[in-house]
């Protein structure tokens, strides 16, 4: 059958039409998904992220079906992943749209489950019931993407929205009894409550009710959780050289700002990532010119080494303890390396990244076990690198095995006029909250920062542009945080909601009776002896 002219341009203009909206409403979700990132420094809009999801949300909700839901959740999730490693695009340039976009699958589920809880166009407004499960259900949905991309070999826990409060006290408050987990679960808990109060009018008692009682138990965390009771005091002197081109000249800027301590009673001197470029076992000139400067100072020198090892084949990244006499025989190897960065995940399938961006020529070897350190005046602290800081386990691991302070080693000097050395700052405040133990955070080029048992910073952070070296009066802590003694209890909460979600909305489909056959209509007594009826 021949279609007429006239239908067929309708049909065309149509399609054309629906061909935009579709266009339109993926760039629209990517923008949405990546809102969130303007609460993370250098922003650090701390603030917006209890509405930055609304958006997002909104726009899933509107989804046609489960299915445009899924795809929403994907585009956002890549935007989002976009936006937070942005100042990764020198690097790998082309290859951080596939990353994020890989990443980003891990929200389709999450977008699924929007659309289940808050409904969609032919669905209506949620009910309180399925509302106040939504306040539920879709935080603990996200805290499970949180924590399946927060697996080292899918970049770390980089950008955990919690981590965006870092500077907020009442949220460094809740970190210290479930980590930066429960953090997170708050933040899209008031994102989730926000976006009910919009569109649904008689959700909003139950809402209201929920957003009060989660007011109060974070009142009663602040009231009745355990602080780290205040026992003494050590002095942290920080050496961030700045930018220099070659290894020589970095370490004879170290060498001159640590020598410029002298005299000022300090305890541990930190350098930062890759601050020494050559094995200190191969070269006994360095190692005797660092010991030199242990003595002047009258204190131990925590350096980092970037090389090739004398003794085991490879190269490692690894933070070694000076003393008077040389190195003490206290080393860490950094275990937890930065995919692509230090070491390219299945090289032989995806070595070709090495040609777009600046991957790993070579892979770096990982360490075997943390390591906690020891200093002659008895104080112990536990060493990580860079990328460790990031992972909330491994400072909780070092204070269980006797940390008093934690000591982060880092370098940003490839992303010095990004948004990436604020970022790393910021981590150090919530590793500090959630142990209960100080934190120092300490750079080649910047951002260097310490933060109090409590989380709350001390003294300033020394910038990009400073080079510098900065002693800190740092305040010690005894007792346990929540989080140390129980560790990752809220992922583990999270995972009960979302089985029970499942239970529930299987059994529910399952009991749900099937739709009946249609009734033919009774025939009359002309139709069942054939004849027509007039």
């Amino acid at each position: 059958m021949r279609v007429p002219v006239g239908l067929r341009h309708t049909l065309t203009g149509l399609r054309h039409r629906l061909m935009v909206s579709r266009w339109w409403r993926g760039a629209a979700a990517l923008l949405a998904g990546a809102l969130p990132a303007l609460a993370f420094p250098a922003p650090a809009l701390w603030w917006f992220a209890y509405i930055a999801l609304v958006p997002w949300l909104l726009l899933i909700r509107s989804a046609r079906d489960g299915r445009r839901a899924a795809l929403d959740g994907w585009l956002g999730g890549t935007g989002f992943m976009l936006a937070v490693h942005h100042w990764l695009m020198p690097s790998l340039t082309v290859f951080i749209v596939v990353l994020a976009a890989l990443l980003g699958l891990l929200w389709a589920p999450w977008g699924a489950l929007v659309r289940s809880t808050l409904g969609g166009p032919g669905a209506g407004r949620p009910s309180p019931q399925r509302a106040s499960a939504a306040l539920v259900v879709l935080p603990a949905g996200w805290l499970m993407v949180e924590l399946v991309r927060s697996w080292q070999g899918l970049g770390g826990p980089w950008g955990l929205l919690g981590s965006s409060q870092w500077q907020v006290v009442p949220a460094l408050r809740l970190a210290s009894v479930g980590g930066v987990w429960l953090v997170s679960l708050f933040v899209v808990a008031a994102n989730v409550a926000v976006t009910v109060l919009l569109v649904s009018r008689p959700a909003r008692t139950p809402v209201l009710a929920a957003v009060l009682a989660g007011a109060v138990a974070a009142g009663a965390v602040w009231a009745w959780a355990p602080r780290p009771e205040r026992a003494g005091r050590v002095r942290v002197a920080v050496v961030q050289p700045g930018m220099y081109e070659g290894g020589d000249a970095r370490f004879a800027r170290s060498e001159a700002l640590t020598r410029s301590l002298a005299g000022r009673d300090v305890d541990l001197v930190v350098w930062g990532e890759s601050s020494v470029g050559s094995d200190l076992t191969a070269r006994p000139d360095l190692a005797a010119r660092i010991a030199a400067l242990s003595r002047a100072v009258g204190a131990d020198v925590l350096v980092n080494v970037d090389a090739r090892r004398a003794d085991r084949p490879g190269i490692f990244k690894s933070s070694v303890l000076v003393g008077p006499d040389g190195p003490t025989g206290q080393r860490y190897d950094k275990m937890r390396l930065v995919p692509f960065g230090e070491y390219i995940p299945a090289r032989s399938l995806l070595g070709w990244a090495t040609s777009v961006g600046k991957a790993a020529g070579e892979d770096r070897r990982r360490g075997s076990a943390p390591v906690v350190m020891t200093l002659p005046d008895g104080l112990r602290f536990g060493p990580v690198i860079c990328f460790e800081s990031a992972f909330p386990d491994m400072s909780r691991h070092l204070v269980r095995e006797g940390a008093r302070l934690i000591v982060a080693q880092s370098s940003t000097s490839s992303f010095q006029h990004s948004w990436a050395p604020a970022q790393h700052a910021s981590l150090a405040a919530l590793r500090a909250a959630e142990t209960g133990r100080p934190a120092v955070h300490a750079t080649l080029t910047g951002i260097s920062a310490v933060y109090g048992p409590d989380g709350e910073r001390i003294g300033h952070w020394l910038g990009t542009g400073r080079s510098t070296a900065e002693v800190y009066d740092v305040p010690l802590a005894d007792g346990t945080t929540l989080y140390v003694r129980f560790g990752d209890w809220a992922v583990y909460a999270a995972l009960l909601v979302l089985a029970a979600y499942c239970a529930f909305t299987g059994r529910r489909s399952l009991r749900r009776p099937a739709p009946e056959p249609p009734v033919p209509p009774a025939r009359t007594a002309h139709e069942s002896r054939g004849r027509p009826v007039h």
